[in-house]
């Protein structure tokens, strides 16, 4: 039984990502590498389940504002939180997150964005409120408390003439409100989200469904400064209760701002292999192929120990119901 259930968990494994890859939204990804290396595959299935059971007006790229009508209030603190978000650009804080070896800097989430010059500062993360930032913006985290809603936020300053690429966040467990605080205030800084733009504004807001294919361009001589918030999913009932658990994974990547900020697990481990990754980088440019054969076998490890894990639960659940 157990043998079975695990044949129709792969299948459906299978199913999710086929259904991202080729059927959801408009925007397709260049080729399978692309999606492999952009949409961490690995939570396709139970993205999919979260899709499935997102109230029906909340499905698109984007999603209506008027539905987070509280969050219009949010809006309205938009000059206090910039202020304090600027008072911390200038002390540098944004900047240690791409100082190497600084504790800021081992971001499991957003590493990969830090080459193209992009950077943040946490306000506070799935249940925890930083320390950094309770010193650093005390306005903008007393603010932020009053949103139960808001489910992770941060600053986020990209530079001027720079890009993010075509990628879909991992997790779909939540949507991503942009906040502008201090922005070129112009159509030539915008986010593409399945093929449709949206520009920045200062005091403006919009919400998106980060899983999305997406991309970032500030083609202006400015910075663009946000508040960037994840905001709670609408889910009905079934996929309410999976998303209790499923949101317990992004503590697992948790990162401080400095040494007064609390590490997550994963986050952790991240830190700590850090040297081997930059080893592998250095593979990769010596032994391509050794280096894509280590890579995908930890990568089947990885899966095969999510399955293991699941195989496990599915165990003990039969248990549980035969007892």
């Amino acid at each position: 039984m157990i043998a079975a259930m695990l044949v129709l968990l792969l299948a459906g494994w299978v199913a999710a990502m086929a259904y991202v890859y080729k059927f959801r939204g408009q925007a397709r990804y260049a080729n399978l590498q692309q999606y492999l290396r952009k949409s961490w595959p690995v939570f396709a299935l139970p993205n999919a389940v979260l899709y499935f059971f997102t109230k029906r007006w909340a499905r698109g790229a984007f999603v209506p504002m008027d539905r987070y009508t509280s969050l219009a209030n949010l809006a309205r603190h938009w000059e206090v939180m910039r202020d304090e978000a600027l008072a911390i650009q200038a002390e540098g804080s944004f900047e240690e997150a791409r100082r190497a070896g600084s504790p800021a800097s081992f971001d499991v989430g957003f590493r990969t964005f830090y080459k193209y010059g992009w950077s943040r500062y946490y306000l506070n993360w799935y249940g925890y409120t930083y320390h950094s930032a309770s010193v650093s913006c005390p306005k903008t985290v007393e603010i932020l408390a009053k949103f139960p809603e808001i489910k992770a936020a941060m600053f986020a300053v990209l530079p001027p003439h720079s890009l993010l690429t075509p990628h879909a966040d991992p997790l779909g467990c939540s949507l991503r409100y942009h906040l502008g605080l201090a922005t070129p205030n112009t159509d030539q800084c915008f986010i593409n989200v399945d093929g449709s733009e949206k520009a920045w504004r200062d005091g403006e807001s919009f919400i998106f469904d980060e899983t999305y294919l997406h991309f970032v361009r500030n083609d202006t001589d400015l910075p663009r400064l946000i508040l960037m918030c994840d905001v709670r999913r609408p889910l009905s009932f079934p996929g309410r209760v999976l998303n209790a658990i499923y949101s317990l994974l992004p503590r697992l990547i948790q990162t401080p701002n400095d040494a007064r900020d609390r590490r997550g697990l994963a986050s952790a481990l991240f830190a700590k292999v850090t040297p081997i990754l930059l080893r592998g980088k250095q593979l990769r440019e010596r032994n391509r192929p050794l280096y894509n054969s280590i890579k995908w076998s930890i990568n089947f490890l990885l899966l095969g120990a999510i399955l293991g894990a699941m195989a496990t639960g599915l165990t003990f659940l039969v248990w549980l119901l035969s007892a």
